[in-house]
């Protein structure tokens, strides 16, 4: 009676109980990071002080700060080059791909598990891995040997029925799921996809399912293992690392999503959430000012051979700029035997790295109030660069046509990507890749340079807190507003001090400023739901922790935003009263006191100054956060637990 999700979690569990809503730990074969969080995430490695990874492997790919506007970026790329050599972890170097694109095709086994410092990590259940993005620090145990954590997730089904229609693809999918779940929806939550219509899709198309599937604030998204996953695999040279893997016949689920997919149109989601989902249709004739194809969702060799099909003998209109970007350097390879990568020359597409590129912001800005149409996974606002411009999701085959038109265009029925398949073999380049060396695992000494500085460590919860509302936030608060995330601030992602200047201003221009002038009394953040949304990074919590914050008090939060807070010792607080929220101003004088033995009951009560009352609030906490929590987060224990051996 297990799901498939049951069935690997249980191979792999070392600690707690497999009931939902339990802390439950988890053996982990497999960890990836990338440059953006990676740099933290072996600091982190360096001060827990392994002689090597203990993991089957680890894969450290350069694929978010290429854009070597000045030695920021490649100093981090050398610093990752000389950890990865130091600890025995394989990388990946610049140009050879995005991690999630690279990694199923190179690295991923079905039944195995994978975190990963990045929030897309769970593309690796199309291939039927157990899959998740975690915080930096989380990832650096993992590597360290310890086990990653989570709350035991609720398995909801996704029954597929039926088969796509000719212009309807796996991104109206998953954008058909947003749209019921919405973006708060799959918190502790794992979807699982089932039925005949799983036959039907590719495994590209299911890691682009499974990929977004994060969007949903899910624990992560999972397909069986089966012939076509064989197949997928062959065309790699890896068909050894097949197994078949499925739920049994009689698995209970604690929901089942029944979706045909006969009846699916293509959709659209709309600024600036991706649930914000309409029907292409509805707002076909919009004019498009940029297209955008790519990212670690949609950008497959059939992807872009789709996108070619629409290109062939056609001209991108004048008034569009389309810029594609590969997912992987085999893609690009491939692209340019069979032809393809000259008709996107031909037609006047831009052709960008192999790497994320414009979906982290990094580079491709929108035009002042423009219209951008992308591919990709996420359209928060500003993300793209540019606060004002619109940008709306969509699949590739939607972006290709609307490219060519100028205008946002249904492609509902069109013809041309019928009989579009996945290569049955590529020829295998892994110039790119430096395995490890064991000459080099605990002989190489750490590269860094200036921009380099030492991640901050929490300090243990104190009996008594003064604290100050330093901001007062709204619902679904991203990580892109707490550690913005532009190509200006990429190249400082291993420089928190610098960083922490613009935590917040996409929200609160003021925020840094307000905390630094907060001698007397610690910075309080107050939000509304699902506090966190977006990015795995854990910037998103170091930054607040270099401010002097020591709460964040919401309504709820998202899954691994939560996580990064406790790792480094800032309390997530939630409201016994949501009307409270209100209530909170900023300026607001608040004091914790006999705050650790609340913490341990799972109750805090806060006293409000100007209201001259107590308002009631909850932290959820499993014993092993209870204990790093008030040691103050993850790195502060490890530290601790050295200095006592």
């Amino acid at each position: 009676m297990a799901t498939l999700t049951e069935k690997i979690i249980s191979a792999h569990l070392v600690d707690g109980e497999m009931i939902p809503g339990n802390e439950i730990g988890l053996k982990i074969d497999q960890t990836l990071t990338q440059d953006s969080t990676g740099t933290m995430a072996y600091l982190e490695l360096e001060a827990m002080n392994p002689p090597r990874v203990r993991t089957e492997r680890s894969v450290a790919y350069i694929d978010h700060n290429m854009l070597q506007s000045g030695p920021e970026n490649f100093d981090d790329h050398l610093f990752i080059q000389s950890a990865a050599a130091n600890y025995g972890i394989w990388l990946s170097k610049a140009g050879n791909g995005i991690c999630h694109q690279v990694h199923l095709e190179n690295f991923g086994i079905p039944g195995k598990t994978l975190i990963g410092s990045d929030s897309h990590t769970p593309t690796g259940g199309g291939i039927g891995m157990i899959a998740i993005g975690a915080g930096g620090v989380d990832v650096a145990a993992a590597m360290a040997g310890r086990p990653y954590y989570i709350t035991m997730p609720e398995v909801i089904e996704v029954r597929l029925s039926g088969k796509l229609s000719p212009g309807v693809a796996a991104k109206d999918i998953i954008l058909e799921v947003l749209r019921r779940e919405t973006v708060k929806g799959g918190v502790n939550k794992v979807y699982e996809y089932t039925g005949e219509g799983v036959a039907t899709l590719t495994v590209p198309e299911r890691a682009t399912i499974t990929n977004m599937g994060a969007e949903l604030g899910a624990t992560t998204s999972i397909f069986p293992s089966d012939d076509l996953t064989r197949s997928y695999l062959a065309s790699f040279n890896r068909e050894n690392d097949w197994q078949p893997l499925t739920a049994d016949a009689d698995a209970v689920y604690a929901k089942t999503i029944e979706i045909d997919l006969t009846t699916l149109h293509p959709l659209l989601a709309c600024p600036h959430s991706p649930d914000a989902v309409v029907s292409v249709a509805e707002k076909a004739g919009l004019k498009v000012n940029q297209v955008a194809i790519g990212s670690c969702t949609n950008s497959s060799y059939v992807d872009l051979a789709k996108v070619a099909a629409v290109l062939k003998g056609n001209r991108v209109d004048p008034n569009v700029s389309l810029v594609i970007s590969p997912g992987s350097r085999q893609i690009l390879k491939r692209l340019a035997d069979d032809g393809l990568l000259s008709i996107f020359i031909e037609a006047g597409a831009r052709i960008l790295e192999c790497g994320c590129g414009p979906c982290i912001g990094m580079g491709q800005a929108p035009n002042t109030n423009g219209v951008s149409l992308r591919s990709f996974n996420r359209n928060f606002y500003a993300r793209s660069g540019t606060a004002s411009a619109d940008v709306y999701l969509a699949s590739p085959e939607t972006c290709a046509m609307s490219a060519i038109n100028g205008v946002l265009t249904d492609p509902y029925g069109e013809k041309r990507f019928q009989g579009i398949e996945h290569p049955a073999l590529f020829h295998l380049d892994h110039n790119l890749f430096i395995p490890p060396s064991e000459t080099a695992i605990g002989q190489t000494d750490l590269v860094k340079g200036p921009n380099i500085k030492d991640c901050p460590v929490g300090t243990a919860v104190p009996e008594t807190l003064e604290g100050r509302v330093a901001t007062h936030l709204e619902d679904n608060i991203t990580t892109d507003h707490i550690a913005p995330s532009n190509a200006k601030l990429l190249p400082f992602r291993s420089n928190v001090p610098y960083l922490a200047n613009f935590c917040l201003t996409p929200a609160d221009p003021d925020f840094p400023e307000v905390c630094k002038a907060m001698t007397n009394a610690a910075p309080i953040i107050v939000a509304g739901e699902n506090y966190g949304q977006g990015s795995s990074r854990e910037h998103a919590a170091l930054c607040p922790l270099y401010l002097g914050v020591r709460a964040v008090i919401a309504k709820s939060f998202a899954r691994i935003h939560k996580a990064n807070l406790i790792n480094n010792g800032i309390l997530p607080l939630t409201f016994v009263n949501p009307d409270d929220y209100d209530q909170l101003v900023e300026t607001e004088e608040l004091t914790f006191t006999n705050l650790p033995a609340q913490i341990k009951a799972g109750q805090v009560d806060v006293f409000v100054k100007r209201l001259n009352k107590t308002i009631h609030l909850a932290i959820d906490l499993g014993a092993r956060q209870e204990k790093l929590l008030l040691a103050g987060g993850l790195l502060a224990t490890v530290k601790d637990e050295q200095a006592r051996k």
